[in-house]
């Protein structure tokens, strides 16, 4: 088993103000032609959004967006006609497709918002647009790796590719074990808190990239957050 870290420190960043925003991959400008993103995922940003401020009414096309909410109130907007208001465990999927035009803001005047926005690239382009939205509690994540989105959809969010993202709240000592089956390889990306990965040390905001098969198992030192992606 191949594992590469990409050290928290060693994301782009920009600091807007209204926006501290970190980049683990090549994203707006910050390029980075070794960093260019992992099998179909593309884009993990670490965004933390100030009372109020927000990103206003813009497009995209042709890219599978995903939005994980760590802490705040995340206020959605979107040409489909949807809206939400989601806070911790709130997580949204948009296939912007054909093209879909969306605005996202942080709901309250008093708190920060922290998300992660992840795009992967889909099967296809030409989609049609869409958006769903769900609520994982951190019961439901404690202590295993917790689906949240698949491409067969059904009880989890729908993905317009082969990936399949899990979930996890760790407990401190606790442990989950993941399989990385022949072809297909797996990012690890730190929400919070310290893992050890089958011997490498993982903290806050660092990513693991694990290839060739294997069994990879994630232990928890004082507690951990993290999200793991099995791509094809």
């Amino acid at each position: 088993m191949t594992m590469t870290l990409r050290p928290a420190a060693a994301r782009g960043h920009a600091n807007h103000g209204w926006l501290d925003t970190r980049h683990t991959f090549s994203f707006a400008h910050y390029y980075d032609p070794a960093h260019m993103g992992f099998r179909s995922l593309r884009v993990i940003n670490d965004d933390v959004v100030g009372p109020g401020a927000g990103f206003p009414t813009h497009g995209h096309s042709d890219m599978e967006i995903l939005t994980y909410v760590v802490s705040g109130a995340l206020e959605h907007r979107d040409s489909t006609g949807a809206r939400a208001v989601l806070k911790r465990g709130g997580i949204q999927q948009m296939s912007a497709g054909s093209g879909i035009r969306h605005s996202e803001f942080n709901a309250s005047r008093t708190d920060d918002l922290r998300l992660l926005q992840i795009w992967i690239l889909p099967e296809r382009d030409g989609l049609a647009p869409g958006h769903r939205e769900a609520v994982v509690s951190d019961a439901e994540k404690r202590n295993v790796l917790k689906l949240i989105a698949a491409p067969e959809g059904g009880d989890v969010l729908p993905i317009h590719q082969d990936a399949r993202i899990y979930a996890s709240v760790l407990e401190d000592g606790r442990a989950v074990s993941h399989t990385v089956a022949p072809g297909r390889g797996v990012w690890v990306q730190m929400v919070q808190g310290v893992l050890d990965a089958n011997g490498t040390r993982l903290a806050e905001g660092d990513g693991l990239a694990v290839e060739a098969p294997g069994t990879l198992t994630l232990t928890a030192e004082g507690g951990a957050e993290f999200l793991l992606f099995d791509l094809g």
